[in-house]
């Protein structure tokens, strides 16, 4: 899919990278923005030469939050479906390619449901986040689902009730983002993660990302049960024997390109 006029599209060293693109209003998630961003996901996730997946923004913001003129979700010209954000998000997170978010500039309220689903954080140390809903008189319902499980009740009580802003090098400290970097060095820091995620077997990164999410969400004895069928099918599995072998043989795996 070639890019189009709200999103940027690229593939470069296994990642494809969507560019959210309508800097006149800072990116915010208008129903076209939206549903082309899902698009891009679905067909990054189809593309076997995609072994990972980043979102970022046209300078100078990340996301700006909903476009309140044409919010997600709403009609689209032409009678196209429009994607639900909660569809998205929910997209992001079961994705078996991981994500990674490169806030590249201000994160604002909605645009915070991108942050918060993402597998990987990368942000410049000076942006601005800020879930400034509480400042319209709504709240951060729908990004509430995959923001809180990162910052908890602690920091997301404080945060939701007052909208203050934060930065990318404080959303590092409360755990909302793994990397606070220089303006300069962001794309460097996530073609870093790219590269070590192209390290991995394909298929022991997909079962990575699921074993995440679904062993927080069983009782001890039940994930100790689920974990090691788990883990011997991986050993079991052609990945796996290649893996080994080439540790073995102090060779490079066959999925690491040269």
């Amino acid at each position: 899919m070639a890019g189009t006029e709200a999103t940027k599209y690229e593939i470069k060293n296994g990642a494809a990278w969507i560019t959210l693109n309508r800097p006149e209003n800072r990116n915010a998630l208008s129903s076209i923005l939206v549903s082309e961003l899902y698009e891009h996901l679905v067909e990054s996730n189809t593309n076997d030469d995609v072994r990972s997946i980043v979102i970022t923004g046209t300078d100078p913001a990340f996301c700006a939050g909903a476009d309140l003129k044409s919010p997600p979700g709403s009609s689209i010209d032409g009678g196209a479906r429009a994607v639900p954000y909660p569809e998205v998000l929910s997209y992001i997170q079961d994705s078996d390619k991981p994500v990674i978010a490169a806030v590249n500039g201000a994160a604002f309220a909605g645009g915070l449901g991108l942050v918060g689903a993402s597998d990987i954080v990368i942000a410049v140390e000076d942006v601005q986040f800020s879930f400034s809903e509480v400042r319209i008189g709504v709240i951060p319902a729908v990004i509430s689902v995959v923001c809180l499980p990162k910052l908890g009740a602690h920091h997301g009580m404080k945060l939701f009730l007052t909208g203050e802003r934060f930065t990318g090098q404080q959303a590092v400290d409360m755990g909302f983002a793994h990397r606070a970097v220089s303006r300069a060095g962001l794309v460097d820091a996530v073609e870093e993660e790219i590269a070590m995620i192209n390290l991995g077997g394909p298929n022991a990164v997909v079962q990575c990302k699921k074993l995440v999410r679904r062993i927080p969400q069983l009782a001890r004895d039940e994930a100790f049960a689920e974990a090691q069928e788990w883990s011997v099918s991986m050993f079991r599995s052609e990945e796996g024997a290649e893996g080994m072998a080439a540790f073995r043989e102090k060779r490079n795996a066959s999925w690491i390109k040269e």
